[in-house]
């Protein structure tokens, strides 16, 4: 079971971009994506601390609510291991979120398996590849609360 590493050197520079527009123009510019139904989502761009580097990692993501709550799906489209972001903030999860120009601290912790059965059905709705991700790889796929601080 398991995919093949799903992004490639042209898909990584799209998403740079994006980022770096979304964060120099507070989102104005770069602040969702295109689903494949014509349904436009909403990123943030979510700051980590490199788990062996030290240096921040800015990435976007798609993300829901549950409440006041941001909340963030790890699948790597479904490939057998975990991105990169997840790994850093498993080693530190004091995070900084930026939802277009608003920029705060934020804990981030992995929605326990009871949590993760509630909030996983409001993720996939919104982004219905995660169910073909998480069928793509044996790991459970998590997903991350993000605690405003």
């Amino acid at each position: 079971m398991g995919r093949e590493y799903p992004l490639d050197q042209d898909m990584i520079d799209v998403i740079a971009r994006q980022r770096d527009a979304y964060r120099a123009t507070d989102g104005r510019v770069g602040a969702t994506i295109p689903t494949e139904d014509g349904r436009e989502l909403e990123i943030i761009v979510l700051t980590t601390i490199g788990r062996r580097s030290g240096e921040e990692r800015h990435v976007p993501l798609v993300f829901g609510r549950d409440g006041e709550h941001f909340v963030i799906v790890g699948s790597l489209g479904g490939y057998d291991k975990p991105p990169s972001w997840y790994l850093n903030l498993t080693a530190n999860a004091d995070v900084q979120v930026q939802y277009k120009a608003e920029r705060f601290a934020a804990r981030a912790r992995t929605a326990d398996p009871d949590e993760r059965d509630q909030l996983w059905p409001m993720m996939a709705e919104l982004y219905p590849e995660y169910e073909a991700y998480q069928a793509a790889t044996e790991r459970v796929i998590p997903v991350v609360v993000l605690e405003r601080r």
